[in-house]
């Protein structure tokens, strides 16, 4: 059996009394208290994830961002210092590597923060390494060095706001933005993006033990505002509700942007790209099926993989299913045949021996705060 690796926050979780479980290839924290409890904490106040297990590769040198270009369907060479930019990483044939967020630290230095190490940082490092060429730049796997944690809900910036030290307020820092900080005397870098749908920070140190200090002092610090340490069970239910893609289930190499709903992240007008004949060929043609969401009314959750059915006839597959708690409802994310994607329309989905009906429904099931 294989072992599992250990964030550098594994023994608060324990001290925490977290149920354990393994996810890719770590031991993480699927909740301390409860699911719906920590989902309404995000959702309605504040909570903080042990996110370390996610990957971080650093591109430095003269063609960073123009080496980051290539390898990527978003369109990185107007990026600014400090920004952050959501981008597929894709296969020549379209299909996707990852989906990452780019920062630009400067012209010579790109850092790519990919999905949970060590499978996809070693997977999108080989990849990159791979794809290297001749452009000039020094491809490194930091994942092993940084420690990550989130904090998440509306009163992330209350918190934090008087905690870090910085050049600007936290609160003229703007989503998809990042700064160099300080906080409890540690070095960090600090950005604003959020995977919950909710507004929220992501704090990193450069030294992964560092972390553990700044879990420990912002769980003490967030007693005031009723903070909860977070597991890996609500940040499913608070990305699902918002319809962000859950690499493995949502959108893998199988899958290219177009038909996930990720066309926006493709810039076939910008110079040459991984994937960029085939995207475009795609698009040309049009795509034969899309991901779309079903509310199930009755008679369970579906699951990755379930096949999604019409007259009998499969049309598709289910990526993710839940019970969202903000909405108090069962809905699904599918991929499935075009001509049944109108909003509106029935299809069954295979759920163990049965067919449980569900209807096309329009995403984000819940929109994120910037939304409401």
């Amino acid at each position: 059996m294989e072992k599992l690796l250990l964030t550098p926050l594994h023994e608060e979780h324990l001290k925490l009394k977290a149920r354990m479980i393994p996810f890719d290839g770590f031991d993480m924290p699927v909740q301390y208290t409860g699911i719906i409890e920590e989902h309404f904490a995000v959702r309605e106040k504040i909570g903080i994830f042990d996110v370390s297990h996610m990957g971080e590769i650093e591109l430095k040198g003269k063609d960073a961002l123009p080496f980051a270009d290539y390898l990527l369907t978003n369109s990185v060479m107007k990026m600014k210092d400090g920004d952050i930019k959501y981008s597929p990483l894709c296969y020549p044939h379209g299909g996707q590597v990852d989906d990452l967020f780019v920062y630009k630290v400067r012209d010579d230095f790109v850092l790519l923060v990919v999905n949970a190490s060590p499978n996809f940082s070693i997977k999108d490092y080989e990849w990159i390494l791979r794809n290297k060429g001749n452009f000039k730049v020094d491809i490194t796997n930091k994942s092993k060095e940084y420690g990550e944690v989130a904090v998440q809900g509306p009163d992330s910036i209350k918190l934090l706001e008087p905690l870090v030290k910085a050049d600007i307020s936290l609160s003229e820092l703007k989503r998809f933005k990042f700064i160099f900080a300080e906080l409890f005397g540690k070095k960090i870098l600090i950005s604003r993006t959020g995977y919950t749908g909710e507004d929220g920070f992501e704090i990193y140190t450069f030294k992964s033990e560092d972390i553990i200090d700044i879990w420990q002092s912002i769980l003490k610090e967030g007693e005031k505002y009723d903070l909860k340490p977070c597991g890996l069970g609500c940040r499913d239910t608070t990305r699902f509700e918002v319809c962000y893609w859950l690499y493995g289930n949502d959108i893998d190499e199988t899958v290219n942007p177009l038909e996930s709903g990720q066309g926006w992240t493709v810039k076939l007008d910008k110079g040459n790209f991984i994937g960029k004949d085939a995207l475009f060929n795609i698009k040309e043609k049009g795509i034969s099926r899309k991901l779309v969401g079903l509310y199930i009314p009755q008679g369970g959750i579906p699951r990755s993989k379930m096949e999604v059915r019409k007259d009998g006839k499969t049309i598709g597959y289910i990526t993710s299913g839940n019970y969202c708690p903000s909405l108090k409802k069962v809905f699904a994310l599918a991929i499935i045949d075009l001509p049944y994607t109108e909003k509106g329309g029935k299809v069954d989905i295979a759920i163990r021996n049965r067919e449980v009906e569900a209807e096309v429904v329009g995403t984000p099931f819940l929109p994120p705060f910037n939304k409401r």
